[in-house]
């Protein structure tokens, strides 16, 4: 497998391909810095179909990597929110703190990596959709690749047009120094390369695979985040068809909602898709995602860092009743349906995320705890609530209501009072109802910050912790990467 230290976007544009067994320790995002031991050149790669299986699984390996799913997305994606706090201790990572209050500058490092994540996934997707035509392999398998790759990089594009707006649109390796430096696109052709993207995807994707592919995009993964692209643009026709496209393929919510995110239920009839983690026991340190390890409970072997906690605002959120609750939250103090003791340690968090939570029986020492867990990026819960959420928009109740009490059904499971169904044909009230479901169905799900943004709510929720209309929609571009690109790049309003 080809590897390469740390890229910059605009200056070092060069063949990255992460290999599918990356090590970290701690904090140390190392997972870059791999010795060129046993490296293939890149001279002599992209020549052969086995080139092409390595290029692709390159990209899924570095979608569970440091800066996509642990510190970075912590604080881009989840900590602006009000369901989210920076738990651990009260001088743990206190750089975190901008982030909840928003006080951020363009220094931030953890807005600087997650910039640069989502720019690996890009140029890794770009590699294959370079290269990959040249080479003499069977054609279906070919363009599967490809397809595999355009999802990929829409899916990482999405992450920075709602994080950023207006970003560079890079679809092809460089060839010329020239090529490097791009400037800003505007949103809406980011927002039309990634809904062709996603088109020409799920023309060719399978709809399911092969025990040896799971995990690998499908047709109806590419159609439920086009979806979810066009909920961001409000094209609500489109997500009502897309949607009810993705309603016949077979998809259905998984009976326990507090099993849906244990590691054995991974990869269930709810998961539209999730990235792919699981450690390697004969590989000593061998780790893949450290996205359970931060948010992991704190003081116990088998836990984590104690970081992204839940908030009282989002506990008091739920429904009497609602089991959702107690499958979201880990109270400190309690036991879980696994038999672990979560402690109630003085200084620690008294509320953790449950749905990033693995039982103490997968953990090994030497191995980041919880490596065994897969990140759900789009349920079939998600998919229900657009919608529901598309229809009531466009003046269809009856199918509003039935989408939304499929999800409130699922949850009305075990729960100790009867959740009652949503009955108002109202739309006001109803498109009320739908965003208060998206809120404890998906909690701590890395969703709700930007659902409020693209809701327009951002002064009315998150206004008593400092958010100012705008400026705090966006996130600052990195200032690094202004100074490297000689000032092609500009920064977001209301930011140095």
């Amino acid at each position: 497998m080809i590897t390469n230290n740390k890229i910059n976007i605009h200056k070092s544009f060069g063949l990255l391909l992460i290999a599918a067994l990356i090590t970290t320790q701690g904090c140390k995002k190392s997972f870059l810095d791999v010795p060129p031991q046993g490296q293939q050149e890149a001279k002599e790669f992209w020549k052969t179909p086995e080139d092409a299986t390595k290029g692709v699984n390159s990209m899924y390996a570095n979608l569970r990597s440091w800066q996509n799913t642990a510190f970075a997305p912590m604080g881009v994606e989840s900590l602006g929110s009000d369901e989210a706090e920076k738990g651990s201790t009260a001088g743990d990572a206190t750089f975190f703190n901008a982030f909840d209050d928003f006080t951020l500058s363009s220094t931030e490092g953890q807005v600087k990596d997650f910039w640069k994540g989502q720019f690996q996934n890009i140029n890794l997707a770009n590699q294959v959709l370079d290269n990959i035509p040249n080479i003499n392999m069977d054609a279906t398998l070919r363009n599967r690749y490809l397809a595999e790759a355009k999802f990929i990089r829409a899916y990482s594009y999405f992450r920075l047009v709602r994080a950023f707006g207006d970003v560079p649109l890079r679809l092809n390796v460089p060839k010329d120094p020239s090529e490097y430096n791009l400037p800003r696109t505007p949103a809406a052709q980011i927002w039309a390369a990634i809904e062709k993207d996603l088109d020409e995807a799920a023309a060719v994707l399978p709809q399911t695979y092969g025990p040896a592919d799971v995990g690998r995009a499908t047709k109806g993964a590419a159609k439920g985040l086009h979806a979810k692209v066009a909920m961001y643009q409000k094209k609500w026709d489109q997500v009502l068809s897309l949607t009810n496209e993705v309603m016949t393929m077979g998809y259905a919510l998984f009976p326990n909602y507090e099993a849906l995110f244990r590691v054995p239920n991974e990869n269930n009839s709810e998961s539209v898709f999730e990235i792919q983690s699981q450690k390697i026991p004969s590989i000593a340190g061998a780790t893949t995602s450290q996205y359970s390890q931060i948010q992991g409970v704190k003081g116990v072997s088998w836990g984590g860092w104690g970081f992204n906690v839940p908030t009282q605002a989002l506990a008091n959120a739920f429904e009497p009743g609602d089991p959702r609750r107690d499958a979201t939250i880990l109270f400190a103090g309690e036991t879980t349906p696994q038999g672990d003791v979560v402690p109630d340690i003085t200084g620690n968090p008294r509320m953790y995320n449950q749905k990033s939570y693995v039982p103490s029986t997968y953990w090994q020492s030497g191995f980041s705890e919880g490596a065994d867990q897969n990140i759900r990026v789009l349920r079939y819960a998600d998919i229900l609530l657009m919608n529901a959420e598309a229809a009531n928009e466009l003046g269809n109740t009856t199918q509003a209501l039935s989408s939304l009490e499929q999800v409130r059904k699922r949850a009305r499971q075990g729960s100790t009072t009867i959740l009652p169904a949503v009955t108002t044909t109202d739309k006001t009230a109803l498109r009320t109802a739908i965003w208060h479901e998206r809120q404890v169905e998906l909690a701590m799900e890395f969703d709700r910050f930007f659902d409020v943004i693209r809701q327009g709510r951002g002064v009315e929720v998150f206004g008593t912790k400092g958010f100012k209309a705008g400026r705090s929609e966006l996130m600052p571009v990195p200032s690094d990467e202004i100074d490297l690109s000689g000032g092609v790049l500009t920064q977001n309003p209301g930011y140095n």
